[in-house]
């Protein structure tokens, strides 16, 4: 017989939450942490479609062993004195949503990692809540990253005695406040730096098998791209979008970041600016991979400088784009 885990009875009127999911980090950066991390983000099925007694072994005997260490020292060259960059920016994030939705309680958690999910909604439970709003810091959905979120709550909640009322929220990839927050962004940089050849939009990559299965993801960042490119007033020649951090030997959504850049370069594209949008705060893939990597790619092919335009982290435009959405999808719950 399934258990069930008994919660407290709130005490007062019944309490509201949003959480704020980012995809996670290791707790340090060292090799160990950083396997324990890597262990728990590619162990999801959403992440790697592979059966399990195929993908398992090649995992723990194979790609952790080889990657950590490298990925670690990765983390190293960009770790904040407060710790991870995207843990540091995702909770400046929700601390700051939190003055702007004073009359709900804002919770940032991580899928992999620390904070973890249930950790978090454990606590939620303890303190009476009984409306949960989750959203996840996603603005393009993807199975593999809004989806498994939504997988981790469920599989926590299950287990509840009373279970909250709960809504989430798939994507923000049009929403206008977003939008214009990018390009606010954008145009600062412009405005310190002056515009380079190109603006290059970088997203994550999927496995192209993804999009066959019907994932919107590659869709979203279509959209999301031409309305950005559309506000800045931008001509098709004068950007273009991109997939970054790919591995394995599998095809991946294309064009490929680094070999975009190296083509451009060779081209003779001699600046580009490049902008992620699919990423809420600064991490590993922005600062070390964006910023360091693909810079010394497309040097290293004839280019003479990539500008590294910043994520949104805690601006004021992303805050006040993001407590919009979340007081929209707030609306007609009862106080």
């Amino acid at each position: 017989m399934k258990r069930y885990l008994d919660a407290p009875t709130p005490s007062g009127p019944g309490r509201t939450a949003l959480l704020v999911v980012n995809l996670g980090t290791p707790d340090a950066p060292t090799a160990g942490a950083v396997r324990r991390y890597l262990a728990q983000f590619l162990h999801d099925h959403r992440v790697v479609e592979l059966t399990r007694w195929l993908w398992c072994p090649l995992l723990h005997f194979i790609i952790l062993p080889l990657r950590s260490p490298r990925v670690a020292r990765n983390y190293a060259s960009i770790w904040m004195d407060e710790g991870s960059p995207l843990l540091v920016h995702s909770r400046r994030l929700a601390k700051a949503m939190q003055h702007a939705l004073p009359d709900v309680q804002v919770r940032v958690a991580m899928r992999y990692g620390n904070p973890s999910i249930p950790d978090v909604l454990r606590r939620l439970q303890d303190e009476g809540m009984e409306r949960l709003l989750v959203l996840p810091l996603y603005p393009q959905y993807s199975a593999s990253t809004s989806g498994s979120v939504l997988d981790a709550v469920a599989k926590e909640i299950t287990g509840w005695r009373r279970t909250p009322d709960l809504r989430f929220i798939a994507d923000y990839h049009v929403d206008p406040a977003w939008l214009d927050a990018l390009e606010a962004r954008v145009r600062a940089h412009w405005d310190l730096h002056g515009r380079a050849d190109q603006l290059v939009m970088s997203f994550h990559g999927l496995p192209k098998r993804y999009e066959k299965a019907g994932d919107p993801y590659p869709r979203q960042c279509e959209a999301g791209a031409r309305a950005l490119a559309a506000r800045l007033g931008l001509g098709e020649k004068e950007w273009r979008l991109t997939y970054q951090s790919r591995f394995g030997r599998e095809e991946w959504l294309q064009p490929y970041t680094d070999k975009s850049l190296e083509a451009m370069a060779r081209e003779g594209v001699k600046t580009v600016d490049v902008i992620c949008p699919g990423f809420a705060a600064d991490c590993l893939e922005t600062l070390e991979e964006i910023a360091v990597e693909n810079d010394e790619v497309f040097r290293g092919a004839g280019g003479q400088e990539l500008r590294y335009i910043s994520a949104l982290n805690d601006e004021p435009g992303h805050v006040a784009a993001l407590s919009a959405l979340a007081r929209r999808h707030l609306q007609g719950w009862p106080h």
